[in-house]
């Protein structure tokens, strides 16, 4: 019995974002790994920072040039490419013995990886209606706070049963299948597989041409609101992904004196914030037509939670901080629901690509600059191979993160003003040859 195209599409969109969820699952896993590298490669805080943010460098560099790839050539092949290589780069890091070549080798995660929430983004722009849009992109990043659940609590027990290496090795054989299946099962439109009518949605050609692509471009990268949501991203993803994916459960571990595997179940709640926050603000979003003002409201909770972690309050405060940091995530991504209505639908992957790669730009700069901040505040002590940070030394690093939360709410809100005055169709120039 042939499927219809509601069940189709739902079937194929699991398999691109069951892809994404193990490019964050990697991107945040070095929270938990983070005192297991510290004993095998004697890293201080900094080259921890550096080694963390090594995805993050070509993950943010790529994110224009793969919007442009999966404008070209859809989401089917390149997601699966992307899938591929983020496997063999994996198998590499559970093998590698200098940090040099962890180094290499989660840039290596990260080359693979830039171009999943891209062709993912494309495939519904393709696949649903723009109803859909907000509701679909913020299932997609559910998928991914997911992954980050994994590298979480699971990833802690799985690390004290049978060791880092092999956890996360075998992370890398998974994502090799799902590549595959990607590639056997994934269709770019629906008509490419076999439905003519498909109600609302694109049914025609799924690719722009050079020509378009490069004149979607220039148009993009000319607009205010392209920088201001970049630097939203910039900041929500820069900071938050450096707490869950490299400093939260340190701090957790250092400040209130926990076990490494209890320390992780906050950032396991903040993970539960990120999963539920953006399909219901995705949807709140379709329903209700609001976009910069949702934007607004969650930039301004983000600041908040970072500004309580600042005080180093109670642990289960601690908990709800990370939570509502983590919502946050939801409100941000109708970013790229904003950047998609400001532009025709067959460059829907070059204006991803450029809003992301802004925001990349944060999570590859800021683990490092926190980084240092902690080691000018290392007490001198080492536990078990890692290094131990006087809760001074976290103080500033929550300051700093405030402090890019508040000059993001600033960018929120003129992004709402000038939204606000424009409010119109979509301003590409792509043609429909």
């Amino acid at each position: 019995m042939s499927l219809s195209i509601r069940q189709r599409r739902a079937a194929l969109w699991t398999l691109l974002a069951a892809g994404f969820l193990f490019v964050n699952f990697h991107r945040t896993a070095t929270a938990v790994l983070a005192d297991s590298l510290a004993r095998t490669f004697d890293a201080t805080g900094s080259q921890l920072g550096l080694l963390h943010a090594s995805f993050f460098y070509i993950y943010a560099a790529l994110q224009l040039p793969a919007g442009l790839v999966v404008d070209r050539y859809g989401s089917r092949w390149v997601g699966a490419t992307g899938l591929a290589v983020l496997s063999v780069g994996t198998v590499w890091f559970a093998r590698t013995d200098t940090l040099l070549a962890a180094f290499l080798a989660r840039a290596l995660v990260g080359f693979g990886g830039s171009v999943c929430y891209i062709a993912t983004l494309r495939f519904c722009a393709n696949w649903f209606r723009a109803d859909e849009y907000a509701t679909m992109t913020g299932y997609t990043v559910a998928a991914a706070g997911a992954g980050g659940i994994l590298a979480t609590t699971p990833l802690a027990l799985a690390i004290d049963r049978v060791g880092w290496r092999l956890a996360i090795l075998a992370t890398g054989m998974v994502t090799a299948v799902v590549a595959v299946g990607i590639a056997g099962a994934v269709r770019d439109t629906p008509a490419r597989a076999g439905y003519a009518d498909a109600s609302g949605v694109d049914t025609g050609r799924s690719t722009a041409s050079l020509a378009d692509i490069a004149a979607n471009t220039r148009a993009v990268l000319r607009e205010a609101e392209t920088w201001l949501m970049g630097l939203l991203l910039f900041v929500v993803l820069g900071v938050n992904f450096t707490v869950l994916g490299l400093w939260g459960v340190p701090f957790i571990a250092d400040t209130y004196g926990v076990s490494v595997a209890r320390a992780s179940t906050y950032l396991l709640v903040g993970n539960v914030g990120f999963v539920l926050g953006s399909p219901a603000i995705g949807a709140l979003s379709d329903r209700t037509g609001r976009r910069t003002e949702l934007i607004v409201v969650t930039v301004a909770a983000f600041a908040l939670s970072y500004a309580a972690l600042v005080t180093v309050p109670p642990l289960p405060v601690v908990g709800v901080a990370l939570f509502v940091a983590l919502l946050a995530n939801g409100g941000v991504s109708l970013v790229f629901t904003v950047g998609k209505e400001r532009h025709e639908p067959a460059v829907a992957g070059t204006v991803t690509g450029v809003i992301n790669s802004l925001g990349y730009v944060g999570a590859a700069t800021l683990p490092a600059v926190m980084g240092v901040v902690l080691d000018a505040y290392w007490t001198g002590e080492i536990i078990n191979g890692a290094r131990v940070y006087t809760v001074a030394g976290y103080r500033v690093a929550f300051g700093i993160a405030t402090a890019v939360a508040l000059l993001a709410v600033l960018a929120a809100l003129w992004l709402h003003r000038r939204e606000t005055r424009t409010a119109g169709g979509p301003t590409s120039v792509v043609g429909d040859d």
